[in-house]
């Protein structure tokens, strides 16, 4: 998707930067962005503002570092120039301290500071960047949260993430986190009702941080799908045939899809009241469901402090979907930044 950019935030790559007499020396001509998860690798180039032009698609080797470090290296040098850079949104934590990366569904890269490392490999400069961060900020500059002082952005996904944006600029937090809203062991034991009327206690699961009653255990796709068979006990369905079935007014479906709102409206309103963010947009495989959105956003107004809020409403779903978090790994690429003691 191509969106005019918030004129305030220029692009982070410039094509009329002089050009750079060392790979860690001023902005590259040109940045390649990467949006790394548990199963793809994408690639792009950015052409500037929310321009992004996709040129690759791979399987991520998700379990082995050399594995992983050759297929990036082979799809990145494909389309690498002499003066290039690598911006990448990676589903994980990346440590400000130590660059290292603790990504629950990455083991391979356990242990390695991604940047540096791949710096040194590729023989160009690599930075690394929160997913979730990519996406809000992305969301926030030139996205439905442009124009708003205070942006929580909300990843509804595979799992549940979220990112910070003040007046522009990505809050990041102590240990590199903010906004992981997911995360914390708030979850108790809990009594739901499934579609017969019948008392269902909901365990307390364990999460892939290895902390145990995440809201991410719950509120992603897959959270989805495992509270549809502790609620139901019938055959396993995916998220995408139980929002489906929702919108008909299955019953089964509709009691999963109501306790799932029960239980995600509460922790986000209490985001909202303590960040004051005026938006919320929302991205990930399940934002794509508009009336799931506009009913987690009902629940959601229901619980916050606010009472003066616009017609419009909090949650909304991204515009950019699929190119938010390579849109927001160029935005957050910061030129001036160095790696001095790496040399390839």
């Amino acid at each position: 998707m191509s969106l005019k950019p918030f004129s305030s935030f220029p692009s982070a790559a410039s094509s009329d930067a002089a050009a750079p007499s060392s790979i860690h020396a001023m902005p590259p001509h040109e940045l390649l962005v990467a949006d790394i998860g548990g199963s793809h690798i994408r690639i792009a180039r950015h052409l500037g503002g929310s321009h992004c032009e996709l040129l690759q698609q791979r399987a991520t080797p998700a379990q082995d570092w050399s594995a992983f470090c050759d297929a990036l290296h082979a799809a990145v040098l494909l389309h690498a120039g002499p003066h290039s850079a690598l911006s990448i949104a990676i589903a994980g934590v990346v440590s400000p301290a130590s660059g290292e990366v603790q990504a629950a569904n990455l083991p391979a890269l356990r242990g390695h500071a991604l940047a540096r490392e791949l710096t040194a490999r590729l023989g160009l400069p690599v930075q690394a960047h929160n997913d979730a961060d990519c996406a809000a900020l992305a969301e926030a500059r030139v996205g439905v949260g442009a124009g708003h002082e205070v942006v929580f952005g909300a990843v509804l996904g595979t799992g549940v993430g979220g990112g910070l944006v003040v007046r522009g600029q990505l809050v990041r937090g102590a240990g590199g986190l903010c906004g992981e809203w997911g995360h914390g062991p708030i979850l108790r034991e809990t009594t739901l009702w499934n579609s017969h009327g019948q008392p269902v206690q909901l365990p307390r699961w364990a999460c892939g941080c290895g902390q145990i009653g995440c809201l991410d255990t719950v509120g992603g796709a897959r959270g989805l799908e495992r509270m549809h068979l502790a609620l139901n006990a019938d055959a396993p369905r995916n998220s995408h045939q139980l929002l489906i079935d929702w919108q008909a007014g299955e019953p089964a479906a509709s009691a999963t899809v109501a306790a799932w709102i029960e239980l995600l409206s509460s922790p986000l309103a209490l985001v909202l009241n303590v960040t004051g963010a005026s938006v919320v947009p929302v991205c990930g495989g399940l934002s794509r469901c508009t009336p799931l959105i506009a009913a987690l956003d009902a629940a959601v107004r229901q619980q916050i402090l606010r009472r003066d809020a616009e017609d419009l409403p909090l949650l909304r779903p991204s515009v950019l979907n699929d190119q938010a978090g390579l849109i927001g790994a160029a935005l957050a690429f910061e030129p001036e930044a160095s790696h001095p003691e790496v040399r390839p």
